[in-house]
């Protein structure tokens, strides 16, 4: 596996978030859980994120990158850690079926490095193999463990955020940093409320 090479093609698709995909290359990816950011913060998020993209057109300067990523990206991560919603992942049967549905197809589908089950979210490292693709190795781990989770909770009906986190890495050293932010992530999240 690699990572991002500026000289090979890249396939951009947009939702509410861009999505680069290029073959062979290692992805971060985060999703979360449909109700782990109340609607509230996430209006607000929305209309400062307008008015800032007003107010800093394309092409941005590595400083207005910057500050885009603290302003919004990181407040996303800051709202997650703070455990808000079900937090599902938090029980231990939940988390067992996440993680073993993360290892599944490890080796045969998708290289998977590091990653942390936390209680609204996930963050994982993987390189999908082949003709596999990122969107179809998220849709099912999304799609099995919904399942799962609606036969196990007393509830039901839609687990997962349906559009997802996900970042080519860029180089060796860009890997490192993402592979310390998850070793480092867990020591840094609150107990749900129970």
């Amino acid at each position: 596996m690699s990572f991002f090479d500026p000289n090979t093609r890249v396939v951009i698709r947009r939702g509410k978030l861009p999505h680069w995909r290029q073959e062979g290359v290692i992805y971060f990816v985060t999703f979360r859980l449909a109700d782990s950011l109340p609607q509230a913060k996430l209006d607000w998020l929305r209309r400062e994120k307008e008015l800032w993209l007003r107010l800093n057109p394309e092409p941005r300067s590595a400083c207005q990158q910057r500050q885009y990523e603290e302003r919004f990206t990181q407040v996303v991560d800051r709202w997650l850690d703070a455990g808000y919603g079900s937090c599902i992942l938090a029980r231990p049967d939940c988390k067992l079926i996440m993680e073993s549905s993360l290892a599944h197809f490890d080796g045969i589908r998708y290289e998977l490095g590091e990653f942390v089950v936390m209680s609204n979210h996930v963050h994982a490292i993987v390189a999908p193999i082949g003709e596999n693709q990122l969107t179809s190795i998220l849709h099912s781990w999304k799609s099995f463990t919904a399942h799962a989770f609606n036969h196990l909770l007393p509830s039901s009906g839609c687990i997962w955020r349906q559009e997802s986190f996900d970042h080519i890495v860029r180089s060796a050293e860009h890997l490192t940093k993402f592979e310390a932010y998850i070793r480092n992530h867990p020591k840094s999240q609150p107990l749900p409320p129970m």
